[in-house]
């Protein structure tokens, strides 16, 4: 009897292995017929989301995303019209519905409004029809208010998913993101903010910021370095124009 099951112990070890290789094999081949699709819509997601312009475009954009900090806003835009440069806010509707007058402000002085959502949600994980729902009341409230709608979208925190990228399309929207970001709402530090939007900049950048003191603190001398470096301050949609145009 011992020499029995002593003869069945390799056939029990060859077919768990047979079991382990055929499993690896369906694993494999169903990653094979996963994979390009997965990879198919991560590059298509990527040629729908702006996060430069034109290196050719000889300028940088500053990126506002709004909120909070309406004081600062104001700072922001006393000194932007100082150095007549312009900028692209992107605008949370929620902030907007108490702040009509500032966001008049922003775009009677000649900066680009986009749009930033109503409530700052994750749009990652909305669908569809909710992306499309807080996006366009957003787009709404700030035609109502300024009598022109965006037609660009920042995602808050960055977040997007494929019914994000499918409802800004359907809004006829362009989702944009960045090339530098200066971190401020976490370290309020203005040396830092400093170092952050000007280290290695080049023409095309997209810089984002958001109200904060120390943002205010740092934003002249971030002004006056692009200055010795030949590079306007555009708004992002003439940055990205000059990418389209290539």
């Amino acid at each position: 009897m011992q020499k029995e099951r002593t003869k069945k112990k390799p056939s029990v070890r060859i077919n768990v292995v047979t079991n382990l290789v055929l499993g690896a094999l369906v694993l494999s081949v169903g990653a094979l017929c996963i994979a390009p699709d997965d990879l198919a819509t991560s590059a298509n997601n990527e040629t729908r989301i702006y996060r430069n312009g034109s290196e050719h475009s000889q300028g940088v954009s500053l990126m506002f995303n709004v909120y909070w900090g309406t004081e600062e806003v104001y700072k922001i835009l006393d000194i932007l019209g100082r150095y007549q440069a312009k900028a692209t806010f992107f605008i949370g509707g929620s902030w907007a519905d108490d702040n009509v007058e500032c966001l008049r402000k922003i775009y009677a002085e000649g900066h680009e409004l986009g749009n930033h959502g109503y409530f700052h949600k994750d749009h990652a994980k909305l669908s569809q029809i909710q992306n499309q729902k807080e996006i366009s009341s957003c787009n709404r409230f700030i035609e109502l208010s300024v009598g022109e709608s965006p037609v660009l979208f920042a995602p808050p925190s960055g977040s997007y998913g494929n019914d994000m990228l499918a409802a800004c399309q359907t809004l006829g929207m362009k989702t944009v993101l960045w090339s530098k970001d200066t971190i401020d709402w976490r370290d309020k530090n203005a040396a830092l903010i400093y170092t952050r939007a000007t280290k290695n900049v080049k023409s095309g950048d997209l810089i984002l910021m958001h109200p904060m003191q120390a943002t205010v603190d740092a934003l002249e001398d971030i002004i006056r370095y692009y200055q010795t470096q030949k590079l306007a301050l555009l708004s992002v949609s003439e940055n990205i124009a000059a990418e389209e145009k290539g």
